[in-house]
């Protein structure tokens, strides 16, 4: 077993755990961004969002859903920015599916999703609709 994830999961490798379930472990990242930096990830090893079943989503989510609780009360951020990086041109540094969790305050300097990419594309919404 060569992912840090999954040995994150097998105990291998110590956390700051911030919520678990039966299905996820939330626990602060070593690494963080911003104060209270959580990253949350399945117990079972899935590499993208797309290689989950429809049945296993919904604990994950919770997971992130009852950090977000825990962050909340601690910390009293004013808001959260939530989202995971899904391959390795998207910025996928482990191939283990992880959500990032960074609690906003007023002044971090940080930005929204929309600061992340910036590049529209050549083609209109209408193009990309019709190729769906």
């Amino acid at each position: 077993m060569s992912c840090i994830f999954c040995k994150i999961t097998a105990k291998e490798i110590p956390n700051y755990t911030v919520y678990e379930n039966d299905a996820a472990l939330a626990f602060l990242d070593i690494h963080p961004c911003a104060p209270g930096h959580t990253v949350v990830i399945p117990k079972k090893h899935y590499e993208k969002l797309e290689d989950v079943p429809a049945e296993d989503l919904a604990p994950l989510i919770e997971a992130v859903q009852k950090a977000v609780k825990k962050l909340k009360i601690a910390l009293k951020p004013e808001g959260f920015n939530i989202g995971l990086n899904n391959g390795e041109v998207a910025g996928q540094a482990v191939p283990h599916l992880h959500w990032h969790i960074f609690p906003r305050f007023t002044g971090d300097r940080g930005g929204s999703m929309h600061s992340i990419v910036k590049n529209p594309g050549n083609q209109t919404v209408e193009q990309i609709f019709k190729m769906l």
